[in-house]
């Protein structure tokens, strides 16, 4: 690990961020004279980010705090063409009524990791359809495509990847580290941007960027990528057995995050205490140094921190005691997850497969049946044998509604309406 001078690289250093830097004696020492300008994009190919995101939030965040200034660049005129790195065949395209859909969900999440404004610190979210949806395509081939070499193109690892394989590489996706590189060189030109952040999947991509910038005159730009992360079991970070880990909190509850982080695996928690909370290392190493049963609880840390910079402190908080509740005193707490069915389907009674379909336990009946015969179905905190039991009002409790449990930590609530 080198030692740094620059804030900023230190806290990255000692936290895990880094992976590679295009030149760190100069980008550490320009760090160290003048407020640097840096950018991650985003491609807003769904209305949220998700878990697998955030370690790029992190870096957006920790650089505003250690006196630097992030720019979060949207993707609105790349997403029109889809980033192909590492993908196995082509993106869908999408409409740009639905890339400014997708802009607007993402935004949300931002505002609660970095602090917006027009002050020289303060972040900014721009969108690259600002300059890319004007080019005159003449133009661009001529000052822009002129400097870049096909033979080297087809080098990188995320084409070749294409090429090896079946599935082709369209002309439309060839085109996108042309626009990604001269994002870069607008960046710097409008906003001063001097580095460009990401995953180590888009070295390649920020690398070209450079190597534009010098050939088209800008200052010298620099490249940082971060690791890109599986959890110590090999899972895809951000992905749950039951879909996505939506940053929205519309498309996953603060509830449902919190239980995400909470299942993390017993060898993951010291990494992931530096990399997605803001605890100071002394106080991550203590924590990591606990072992035994006492895991458990500084998983609860883990999941509540992080849940807390998302979501806002109380939600987390709440969150943590619903889960409290429900698994240490076995007591029905009413924020958990919950469903409404119609009063009369509930009369009429409801399959037990077909509901804990409806509630999203599950993703079909034929999963459903194979829960309930591995014992891991409960209703109202009983245990079900009986994958043909049918659910009706005589199943509700005192408060008024059925509570739906899939193993020991996935719960949902029928409340009839």
């Amino acid at each position: 690990m080198s030692e740094f001078k620059s804030d900023f690289l230190r806290t990255l250093s000692e936290r895990g961020f880094i992976h590679q830097i295009s030149d760190e004696t100069g980008l550490d020492d320009l760090l160290c004279k003048e407020t640097v300008t840096a950018y991650i994009g985003f491609d807003p190919t769904a209305p949220s980010l998700h878990a697998g995101g955030l370690i790029q939030i992190m870096m957006l965040h920790w650089l505003q705090q250690t006196g630097h200034r992030p720019v979060s660049l949207m993707g609105g005129g790349t997403g029109m063409v889809g980033d192909p790195s590492f993908k196995d065949e082509a993106r869908q395209l999408m409409t740009p009524e639905t890339i400014d859909a997708n802009i607007a969900g993402i935004k949300k999440v931002f505002s609660n990791y970095l602090a917006y404004g027009e002050g020289p610190k303060d972040a900014r979210m721009i969108n690259n359809a600002d300059w890319l949806l004007g080019i005159n395509y003449l133009e661009f081939l001529r000052d822009v495509g002129r400097h870049f070499s096909v033979n080297r193109m087809l080098s990188f690892d995320s084409v070749k990847m294409r090429l090896e394989r079946e599935q082709s590489l369209s002309f439309l996706e060839f085109n996108y580290m042309i626009l990604q590189a001269y994002d870069f060189v607008e960046l710097n030109k409008r906003h001063d941007v001097r580095l460009q952040m990401g995953g180590s999947d888009q070295w390649g991509n920020i690398v070209n960027g450079i190597d534009l910038g010098h050939r088209m005159g800008t200052p010298q730009l620099y490249a940082l990528t971060s690791p890109l992360l599986t959890t110590a079991s090999g899972a895809k970070m951000g992905k749950s057995l039951s879909g996505a880990v939506w940053l929205n909190p519309d498309m996953l509850s603060a509830y449902d995050f919190w239980q995400y982080w909470r299942n993390t695996e017993d060898a993951d928690v010291p990494r992931f205490l530096k990399l997605y909370t803001t605890l100071p290392m002394d106080e991550i190493a203590r924590l990591s140094a606990l072992g035994g049963s006492e895991i458990n609880e500084v998983k609860k840390i883990l999941a509540t921190e992080i849940t807390a910079m998302l979501h806002g402190r109380d939600n987390a908080e709440q969150a943590a005691e619903t889960a409290r509740k429900t698994f240490e005193e076995g007591a029905l707490a009413e924020n958990l997850p919950s469903i409404s069915l119609p009063k009369a389907e509930l009369d009429a009674g409801i399959g037990l497969l077909a509901l804990f379909v409806k509630a999203g336990l599950t993703a079909s009946n034929g999963e459903a049946r194979r829960h309930v015969q591995g014992g891991a179905v409960r209703i109202n905190d009983q245990p079900v044998a009986d994958d043909r039991m049918t659910v009706d009002a005589a199943s509700l409790t005192p408060e008024g509604v059925v509570k739906l449990s899939l193993g020991k930590k996935k719960h949902v609530l029928v409340r009839p309406v």
